[in-house]
């Protein structure tokens, strides 16, 4: 049909495809963004726990927490920070090697929702994470910077999600 109903259909159906074309491009390119922006932002704080500054920073948030009180029984301040460091950094890692390793990936990604989980608790077991004088939900320094990784949970198990998902397809490939 080379009419104008002919050309209308032809046209809206280049439309209809272009956007969903479009959508999985922004999709592809965000899941790349997510995944290895997780990764480098994991190795890269895990990273800074071997400079002084961070291990100090760390200390009140680690001390105050019911789950990792116990490591400064064991280790000094620098080499809790540090262990602490090893951990983000093998997970980054982890994270990382989906295209070769999904299941890998996964169990990375598994360990960073537990890692985010615990810093998230440092909400509620860190004394001044609350604006004084307002308490919840005004968040002093402390808190602003324990919250952004509500995020970076969110990114993790999507990313756990979809190695799972990879390997499993990977698996029936087989």
């Amino acid at each position: 049909e080379t009419g104008y109903r002919g050309r209308r259909s032809m046209m809206a159906t280049f439309h209809a495809a272009r956007p969903a074309s479009t959508a999985r491009r922004l999709e592809r390119i965000g899941a790349a963004v997510m995944r290895y922006g997780l990764a480098l932002i994991v190795v890269w704080i895990g990273a800074l726990k071997f400079a002084g500054y961070e291990a100090a920073a760390i200390e009140g948030l680690v001390a105050n927490s019911p789950l990792l009180s116990w490591m400064y029984g064991i280790g000094s301040v620098p080499t809790v920070a540090a262990v602490i460091g090893v951990g983000e950094i093998v997970l980054g890692v982890l994270i990382a090697v989906r295209p070769v390793a999904p299941r890998v990936s996964a169990v990375g990604s598994l360990g960073a929702i537990l890692m985010f989980l615990t810093t998230l608790s440092f909400m509620l077991s860190t004394p001044g994470v609350w604006q004084p004088d307002y308490g919840c939900p005004f968040l002093s320094g402390a808190g602003q910077f324990l919250v952004k990784d509500l995020i970076l949970l969110g990114a993790a198990i999507w990313t756990a999600g979809d190695s799972l998902e990879a390997a499993a397809v990977r698996r029936r490939a087989r």
